[in-house]
């Protein structure tokens, strides 16, 4: 899969990583910047992904869409789709944009709406993965959680640098019987939960 990722793609994974940069450096209000995941974590999601059971991939906040790059690399792999949610009008053109550079537009779907009222459409969630604004990460554990397949993944960016802020959730889930969690300490820290 890492070998095979085409130069369209590595292009605009390069360009997307660029501005991620300027855009923390210079100020650029959060509904504009990208706010992105790292490269590895990027690599890790796909691998996640990759690995999961068979069902729906979906990602909660899909900002310029950089892990949907990576999250479309598995899907890709597995003959599957991404849908990526998004409700903000500026990150939607951006994502298309990303996907459609990234010559990848088969593997994802772009969906620009409220992720709370679309994710209870979804049953037989495979892997989820949730960056967006923190106080909608409980409310999107919520809706998924119930609906994921055994063995299905639910992941959620900024565990270790956003702790405090998100205690409250990660201990929720950690100690949900639901599924086995952790929090693994890649990138920005990534909350790892698993279905039983």
């Amino acid at each position: 899969m890492f070998h095979n990722i085409s130069k369209a793609m590595l292009d605009r994974m390069h360009e997307l990583e660029v501005r991620d940069v300027l855009d923390r450096d210079d100020g650029t209000p959060k509904d504009f910047r990208l706010r992105q995941i790292p490269p590895e974590t990027g690599r890790f999601l796909a691998l996640m992904a990759a690995a999961a059971p068979a069902g729906q991939v979906l990602e909660v906040g899909t900002s310029g869409g950089y892990s949907g790059l990576w999250l479309g690399l598995a899907c890709r792999a597995r003959g599957d789709r991404l849908i990526t949610f998004d409700i903000l009008e500026n990150k939607i053109f951006w994502a298309r944009e990303t996907f459609r550079m990234a010559e990848i537009e088969d593997a994802v779907e772009v969906v620009h709406g409220d992720a709370l009222e679309l994710l209870p459409q979804h049953r037989q969630v495979a892997v989820c993965f949730i960056d967006t604004e923190k106080e909608l990460y409980q409310p999107c554990y919520d809706l998924v959680v119930p609906h994921l397949v055994p063995g299905g993944m639910l992941l959620a960016d900024n565990a270790i640098t956003h702790a405090e802020e998100l205690a409250d959730f990660l201990s929720f889930a950690q100690n949900d019987l639901r599924v086995d969690a952790l929090v693994v300490p890649i990138g920005k820290g990534v909350l790892l939960c698993r279905k039983i």
